[in-house]
């Protein structure tokens, strides 16, 4: 059993509108844990991701984060230990420059000049932004930008870090840069929260996968577990991944181990009979 990090118990947010955006949720992420939250557009999962690290308050339930309920005098330490990585990366970039930028959360956290020197270079090496030190951020590429944001997270330290949509508006090689980065903070032990419609990176790369529907959580399980949930699949508007439909074919046919479910190509030509 993992630590617990992060308690949700029975939160429901409404917006202004009057709109239910969350209803009655109940979660327990536990330290270092990969978990892709899954679901429709509207289904509430970038509302539960701004309740989780305090931007938006809910009406009714609550947060404990290391087993402290989160009120009003937390807020700025949830802030600080649950980092945000927006869809769009232009509502999070705000300064004139990517190592100014990178430096701004280390500075409100009023750290010694050398620790946040040496955070910003830290990040900047981790997403290999280093000759882009004294460029105007909102000049650069969509995926520039959306390693600056990144950047912007991991100099923070953050515990806990959640993705919107990551690969939005990527390109591959830009993809296959992002999951070595999440490969590389998850080898660190951080909690990785991503919002994804990618059935095919959600099956490879998660532990865990929670899908909403309708404010709620629909279901809660292994990567296998959900997938394999025809009910589940046709409710959220979500597809089988691809590898999982090539193992039941293979399986069907009798080319493959029975129960190998491999996740990757590597593991499939392994799990191949003969």
């Amino acid at each position: 059993m993992r630590e617990e990090i992060i308690n949700v118990q029975h939160l429901s947010y409404q917006y202004p509108s009057g709109d239910l955006a969350l209803s009655d949720i109940n979660l327990s992420i536990g330290m270092g844990e990969r978990i892709a939250v899954m679901g429709s557009n509207g289904a509430g999962k970038s509302t539960f991701f701004l309740n989780l690290n305090g931007v938006l308050k809910a009406q009714t339930g609550g947060i404990y984060y290391r087993g402290k309920k989160v009120g009003s005098k937390e807020l700025k330490e949830l802030r600080r230990h649950v980092g945000f990585v927006f869809q769009d990366a232009d509502s999070q970039i705000i300064a004139s420059t990517v190592e100014a930028e990178v430096a701004f959360g280390p500075m409100n956290l009023k750290l010694p000049r050398e620790e946040i020197k040496k955070r910003v270079t830290q990040a900047l090496e981790y997403m290999d932004l280093q000759s882009y030190r004294q460029r105007p951020p909102h000049y650069l590429s969509g995926g520039e930008k959306k390693r600056v944001s990144i950047a912007d997270i991991i100099a923070m330290q953050s515990e806990v870090i959640l993705f919107d949509e990551p690969a939005a508006a990527l390109d591959p090689l830009s993809v296959d840069l992002l999951e070595q980065v999440l490969a590389g903070l998850s080898r660190e032990g951080k909690t990785l929260l991503i919002s994804t419609h990618d059935v095919d990176f959600a099956y490879r790369w998660a532990e865990r996968i929670v899908v909403f529907d309708g404010g709620k959580i629909l279901a809660d399980g292994s990567p296998l577990e959900v997938f394999l949930q025809e009910k589940v699949l046709k409710q959220a508007h979500l597809k089988k991944p691809q590898m999982l439909k090539v193992y039941e074919t293979l399986s069907e046919r009798g080319l493959i181990e029975p129960e190998s479910y491999p996740k990757e190509a590597g593991e499939l030509a392994k799990a191949m009979i003969g």
